[in-house]
């Protein structure tokens, strides 16, 4: 008699072993690795330090509010944050701030991870020396380059008059204020751009660029059609860090000048603040929500276009 043959056991098509094997094949994305339960402290955490109070700084952005009391008053602050032209002027900086300090960072970033990825002499010492301003203080940034940017006696105009070149008011001229701060944020923050940019760059396989050797591609060649397009996803982090950095930027500025002179250099953290030490709760959390929703408008088509085109590649 032939052995008889094995028939495939009905509990292996049971509705648990279905959703085993989904499981394991990563077919189900309801299948979490871990339980429920491990989730919840983050969870709550989360919903605690964050959730509860951004829903609640709406309600309150909508408020004259104070430590006892609240008073509905609908859109009026917002109204007196896009009427008054030192507020709004803190909507504009931010603009400019986010936007500049964000592009010279990408910029500068990959050709310094270019430069620093290639045969250059020392090329370990002069990764550390443009990464070490990313760990030192912005509090102590701040001050530092306020001393140095003093018109009178700041080393960096003494450095230009033995050049020749009258050195401008730095931090005291209404048009310059902004765009000095901005200078020092990018010298603070290309050094984690650049480390981004290294970490895609070594991450590339040599043998895309000896095919290209032997196809008598030149270093344009290489940085155009390999390094560039295969970098995206560090592009796309770096660009989203400064972006975010650049539009919530406070410390540096405060420290700096302070919003000055007078509400040159303000941004919305800044008017923020100053709003709020001024007894203004109300305007300050509705500029906390304006603050909250810029970044969310920018930064997010931003990211999901970002992806959309690394996806098609």
């Amino acid at each position: 008699m032939p052995p008889r043959q094995r028939t495939r056991s009905s509990r292996s098509d049971s509705p648990p072993a279905r959703t085993e094997r989904k499981r394991r094949g990563g077919k189900d994305p309801f299948a979490f690795a871990y339980p429920g339960w491990f989730y919840a402290p983050a969870g709550v955490i989360y919903g605690v330090l964050f959730l509860f109070p951004t829903v609640i700084s709406f309600y309150f952005a909508f408020t004259r509010w104070n430590l006892t009391s609240a008073e509905f008053i609908g859109f009026d602050n917002f109204v007196t944050f896009f009427t008054q032209q030192r507020l709004f002027q803190g909507f504009i900086n931010t603009l400019i701030f986010g936007a500049l300090t964000s592009f010279a960072k990408v910029v500068l970033g990959l050709l310094l991870a270019v430069v620093l990825t290639s045969g250059i002499f020392a090329r370990g010492y002069l990764r550390a020396v443009v990464f070490f301003p990313v760990l030192v203080s912005t509090i102590g940034v701040g001050v530092t380059f306020k001393i140095l940017f003093d018109p009178f006696d700041g080393l960096v105009n003494e450095a230009l008059a033995v050049i020749g070149i009258t050195g401008p008011n730095w931090l005291t001229d209404p048009n310059m204020a902004i765009y000095s701060i901005a200078i020092v944020d990018i010298w603070k923050g290309v050094g984690l751009a650049a480390l981004i940019y290294i970490a895609g760059i070594v991450a590339i396989p040599s043998d895309y660029y000896e095919a290209a050797r032997v196809d008598g591609a030149n270093a344009w060649h290489n940085f155009w059609h390999i390094t560039l397009p295969l970098v995206r996803p560090a592009t796309i982090t770096v660009v989203i860090l400064s972006l975010i950095g650049g539009l919530r930027t406070f410390d540096l500025i405060w420290t700096m000048t302070s919003g000055g002179p007078g509400f040159a250099s303000d941004t919305i953290a800044s008017v923020i603040y100053k709003q709020y030490a001024a007894g203004y709760y109300g305007l300050s959390t509705a500029g906390n929500v304006i603050l909250f929703v810029l970044v969310t408008a920018i930064v997010l088509p931003i990211y999901i276009f970002l992806n959309r085109k690394s996806k098609e590649l």
